[in-house]
């Protein structure tokens, strides 16, 4: 029922739309307005640093998302600690990386440890950021502090089952739907996604397309192929920082498929089971943007998350 549920959603949102004119250059109320203590480049990935204390946390946005995506996180905690904000390459309005998106994004977010130095980090990332914080765990397990992925899973849901070789044909399947035709097409995608499955306010919903619509929409595409084609469960034992993984839930869209908020958690920890200290907290009402939907909830659980390292 949950692989159902899931892969519904996954291709109800990548369908190809050709609607709607581009959208305007407008005030959004979602786009970033914090002004960062530094803002600097690595390679292609852009850092964004807020307040200077000891610990460090990397926010790391998902899927055509940019810093405008973890405002309200980086307010509540940059008077405590160093909270670094990136935007992968391809993301609103960067240029993709040559060869494949995930490898160097990966390569970029190591080097900003290694280069500020910074002491046991902790990842926090949001779909596919939550994606890169388990690889970048799972492969330098001394470096990281703590690991916090919200709606973000070490394989895609619903392929947990599929050979590396099936997992591959979906990848191409999905890349084959979600060839958009031009910037367009690729704004009114952008707006099907957030109203299909992003926030629970469609007027938000709108809001956030426009922001996303700044992303590459091939380099979005390669994301999207190179994830599905993932599955980093068997790493997940290499990790030695405690995980938190928060579940969004929204009862609207999984009552349907009989899915209730016990039993996706459930299906989350599963997921992750082979992390040495894991734990999974579901958020609801929520969507895949919790962090919008309901940011006081989420932030609390980062907060207590980062109380008990």
């Amino acid at each position: 029922m949950i692989v159902r549920f899931v892969i519904a959603l996954m291709f109800a949102a990548s369908a190809p739309a050709f609607a709607a004119d581009a959208p305007p250059t407008t005030s959004n109320r979602f786009a970033a307005t914090l002004v960062p203590a530094e803002r600097f480049d690595i390679g292609a990935m852009q850092v964004e640093r807020h307040g200077k204390g000891k610990r460090a946390l990397i926010l790391i946005p998902g899927l055509a998302s940019g810093s405008w995506a973890w405002q309200g996180t980086a307010r509540r905690f940059m008077g405590e600690y160093s909270v670094y904000i990136v935007t992968l390459p391809g993301f609103d309005g960067r240029a993709p990386a040559p060869g494949k998106q995930m490898e160097a994004a990966q390569r970029a977010l190591a080097q900003l440890i290694d280069t500020r130095k910074l002491v046991k980090p902790v990842l926090v990332g949001h779909s596919l950021g939550g994606v890169l914080a388990f690889s970048l765990a799972a492969q330098r397990p001394q470096d990281i502090g703590g690991v916090i992925s919200i709606d973000g899973l070490p394989v895609f849901p619903g392929a947990e089952d599929l050979t590396p070789r099936q997992r591959e044909q979906m990848a191409q399947q999905l890349a084959r739907r979600m060839v958009p035709g031009d910037q367009r097409a690729f704004a009114a995608q952008q707006q099907d996604y957030m109203r299909g499955i992003g926030v629970m306010d469609m007027a938000r919903a709108d809001e956030l397309a426009k922001l996303s619509a700044r992303s590459d929409p091939g380099a979005v595409l390669q994301y999207m192929a190179e994830t599905f084609a993932m599955d980093l469960r068997p790493a997940l034992s290499k990790i030695s920082a405690p995980v938190l993984l928060i579940a969004p839930y929204f009862d609207a869209d999984a009552s349907a498929h009989e899915l209730t908020e016990e039993t996706k958690k459930a299906y989350y920890a599963s997921l992750i089971e082979a992390a040495p200290t894991a734990q999974v907290v579901t958020v609801a009402p929520a969507r895949h943007f919790a962090m919008i939907d309901q940011p006081e909830q989420v932030n609390e659980a980062i907060a207590r998350f980062l109380k008990n390292l």
